[in-house]
């Protein structure tokens, strides 16, 4: 359970290789948390991300592997981190993603398909279990990495940011579910981030990366905040982009 700080000790990490999500986790075990739980699909990059784990202060570390294309065995993968967890679990991060490449992918329907179950089905599936263990047990918190991709979605990203809102307005509706449950969910709202999945991309304004991330994300939880935005500007920009005619929409954001 978390310590008298309010600190998280015992964490699951779902896509625990990805660049934010390690940076996340350095930041949680440089806090206290003893025992990670990283699940994800390469396990070399698991066992590096372990490593890194221990060196930030955890005391202890496990993986689990996953695909994020088998629907079918996300709740099999929920039950195997939460029982290698082996107590309460106080956090679980869902920072599965796939960004896929637009004008490829639009065109073939397989690949159209992909993205939409990695950003979307999947972890759909997964948080379904998650929300039962944490229920069972009376607490624990969620942060699922979103995007501000998506608040209104591009035409120049559709599949990605299409994805992503689903998943965004489904968190929505599953946190207010949770209200006076002792459980909580936080969507993150992340700009562009440097990362090996963004790079050879145009850098747009407001590119951050992944310790800006996490640092944000930290503040965030600590404050109890349901959205957290980073950079935190975003939530103004948008409140902003988010109300533009269709026109003036894709000028400014499809050029």
């Amino acid at each position: 359970m978390e310590n008298a700080f309010g600190q998280p000790q015992n964490i699951v990490v779902f896509a625990g290789s990805s660049e934010i999500a390690r940076a996340i986790t350095k930041k949680l075990c440089a806090a206290r948390a003893h025992t990670v739980i990283l699940a994800g699909r390469d396990q070399e990059l698991l066992d590096e991300a372990a490593r890194e784990a221990l060196d930030y202060g955890a005391s202890r570390t496990d993986t689990v592997i996953f695909d994020a294309e088998d629907v079918a065995g996300a709740a099999s993968a929920v039950r195997d981190a939460f029982d290698k967890a082996g107590d309460s679990v106080d956090l679980v991060i869902m920072a599965v993603g796939l960004l896929g490449h637009q004008l490829r992918d639009q065109s073939d329907p397989a690949a159209a398909a992909r993205v939409v179950t990695v950003n979307f089905t999947w972890p759909v599936a997964a948080l379904s279990e998650v929300r039962n263990r944490l229920l069972a047990q009376g607490s624990g918190r969620i942060v699922v990495l979103s995007s501000v991709g998506a608040v209104r979605v591009r035409a120049s990203a559709y599949l990605y940011g299409g994805a992503k809102a689903g998943l965004d307005r489904l968190c929505q509706g599953m946190a207010d579910s949770l209200r006076g449950t002792g459980v909580s969910l936080h969507l993150v709202r992340p700009g562009a981030v440097r990362t090996r999945m963004t790079a050879g991309l145009p850098e747009v304004p407001f590119t951050t990366g992944v310790n800006e991330v996490a640092a944000t994300v930290m503040k965030g939880l600590a404050r109890g905040d349901e959205v957290i935005w980073s950079p935190p500007v975003l939530r103004l920009v948008y409140a902003v982009l988010r109300h533009l005619p269709g026109p003036v929409w894709r000028k400014v954001m499809d050029r």
